[in-house]
């Protein structure tokens, strides 16, 4: 992560290790900085006055590798930005003047954007800034996780049966609510399909009848063309002498056919010429044929224009593409309606059966969950409770309350009001008693910032593998806590971090032993600017540090002595 202008820090590159990070430094030297910088990476309030005095604005770059088809890589892609050999880089500017602007991969994005990437990728716990497990649903979630196949199993059968009773739900409010309307809709289409059969349309005959009707009222044109184009061809038998195209056509074979032994080419025009003659005697016929079939009846033309009349009628009605084929396709849909609407009776007498008994095997697949959950809460809550008598919380108490919703709407197999949700009907809270006699409450009300961090990070521990986060930050996570116990709590952050990212802002040299990587946040002042940087400590500079924070002198004998002992034990302690 690079941090530019934000604070009092000037530029500075912030290194994490992928296992536990520690962050130290003198209070006031900017710890915070970066806190508030991932915090901005993760959509955080953009507040001006953290843009560093004389700069323009503040600039946060961080670059997240994550694995293959993780949930924020996947909504990142899909707002079109574009992952770099597996990681993703996002960066937040935010102006002396309050403009805040976000990109992804590349692409600028809401600052909504970045909110919903948090969700996925770092839980946040500190005095101020509590994500991730304090939100009931993801308590539910996390607890679902820990509990394994006993809660995976019925909860994928109860998710199968509620999409059910959801689809079944539906579609009998459609029917039930609709009723009057699909009551009119199936009348309209029973007229219609009566209407329809009463003329009896055939497929194709409009087209028929208006070539009949067409020759119908031409009849003696066509009858007259029709003869004078057979006299043409064949001649006219009250006119002997005249002359027609056979009587030519076969004057022309005759004159060829005397000549044509003397030169072949002329035999085979007066082949041609030959067939010539038998086309002209055949349409000849023909025409003589046509011209006696004719029928210029008026009954006729009357029936044809009548019925033509009655198939307007349907294909103004009916027919979309006005043609009787469009009306036979729309009686074929409108039967095969009225047939699903005629059946609404049967449907809601099923629909209801089935509905009553998805209610019933829900009711009982929900207590299944219940049960799962209850036992598993009983498990992690002891888990938790010992974690916190180790991190100086030994009156501690944590407990799970799992209790079923209240929905008027619902009932289950007890007759009691449940709601029942996409993941059963059980709301899950983490409760907290603080000290003996305390009432437990949620604890996000419970415990001060100090107990906070330390209740999220014994939960962390404990769901260590469970919870989806690959990163964690706790800042303050020792406040109140020294001695034996800043130990313990530096080696269950060791621990988390075997299975997830750290990162820790601590002022406690025995937490910041056990970091695989501990950066400095440092001061420095020129004698007109004040600024601050981020070192990677090794070797030499780390016990330094380590001595500063024990002893508050980095020379110290016993210091050095003492700061070497904690890395020694932490190391054999990993």
């Amino acid at each position: 992560m690079r941090i530019r202008s934000l604070g009092v820090i000037d530029d500075a590159v912030v290194e994490l290790s992928p296992g536990f990070t520690a962050v130290t430094g003198e209070t006031g030297a900017g710890k915070t900085m970066v806190v508030t910088s991932l915090g901005l990476l993760l959509g955080g309030r953009a507040d001006p006055a953290l843009v560093r005095i004389g700069a323009k604005a503040a600039v946060v770059e961080g670059r997240i590798v994550m694995r293959p088809g993780a949930p924020a890589a996947v909504r990142a892609e899909e707002a079109g930005a574009e992952l770099d050999d597996g990681a993703l880089l996002i960066s937040r500017t935010v102006s002396a003047e309050g403009r805040s602007r976000a990109h992804v991969g590349g692409r600028s994005v809401p600052v909504g954007l970045l909110g919903e990437l948090a969700e996925d990728l770092v839980a946040v716990h500190g005095q101020t800034d509590q994500q991730g497990l304090l939100r009931p649903a993801r308590q539910r979630q996390a607890l679902d996780r820990y509990a394994g196949d006993a809660v995976a199993v019925p909860l994928e059968k109860y998710g199968s049966a509620y999409r059910r009773l959801r689809a079944v739900a539906v579609e009998l409010e459609e029917i039930t609510t609709r009723a009057r309307e699909r009551a009119q809709e199936a009348d309209l289409l029973r007229f219609g399909l009566d209407e329809i059969a009463a003329v009896e349309p055939v497929a194709g005959e409009d087209t028929e009848l208006a070539a009949e009707a067409e020759r119908l009222g031409h009849a003696e044109s066509l009858a007259s063309a029709a003869q004078l184009a057979h006299a043409a061809l064949a001649g006219n038998p009250e006119d002997p002498e005249a002359i027609d195209a056979n009587m030519l056509v076969a004057g022309a074979h005759r004159a060829l056919e005397s000549v044509r032994s003397h030169d072949p080419a002329l035999g085979g025009l007066a082949e041609r010429i030959g067939e010539l003659g038998i086309l002209l005697s055949d349409v000849a016929g023909e025409l003589a044929g046509y011209a006696d079939d004719l029928d210029a009846d008026p009954l006729r033309l009357a029936a044809l224009e009548e019925r033509r009349a009655a198939l307007t009628q349907l294909t103004r009605k009916y027919g979309t593409e006005g043609t009787v084929d469009a009306v036979l396709a729309w009686a074929e849909q409108g039967a095969a309606r009225l047939l699903e609407l005629d059946g609404d009776d049967e449907r809601i007498t099923e629909l209801t059966a089935e509905r009553d008994g998805l209610r019933d095997e829900l009711s009982l697949l929900a207590q299944a969950l219940t049960d799962a959950r209850v036992e598993a809460a009983t498990r992690f809550a002891s888990a938790v409770t010992q974690e916190l008598a180790s991190l100086a919380m030994p009156h501690a108490r944590v407990t799970i309350d799992v209790r079923q919703a209240d929905d008027p709407d619902g009932v289950d197999v007890d007759g009691r009001p449940v709601a029942y949700g996409p993941s059963g009907a059980d709301e899950v809270e983490l409760l907290l008693a603080p000290h003996p006699g305390a009432q437990p409450r949620p604890i996000a009300k419970g415990a001060s910032g100090g107990e906070l961090s330390r209740v999220m990070l014994a939960v962390e521990v404990v769901f260590a593998g469970s919870d989806p986060v690959p990163t964690y930050l706790f800042d303050e996570v020792d406040a109140g806590v020294g001695g034996k116990a800043a130990v313990e709590v530096g080696r269950r952050l060791a621990k988390l971090a075997k299975s997830a990212q750290v990162v820790v802002v601590t002022h406690l040299p025995q937490v910041a032993a056990f970091a695989d990587r501990q950066l400095l946040v440092e001061k420095t002042n020129d004698g007109s600017v004040t600024r601050s940087g981020v070192t990677v400590l090794e070797g030499e500079d780390r016990i330094r540090e380590l001595s500063r924070m024990l002893a508050g002198h980095e020379d110290s004998a016993s210091a050095r002595a003492h700061a070497e002992e904690l890395l020694a034990a932490a190391r054999a302690d990993a």
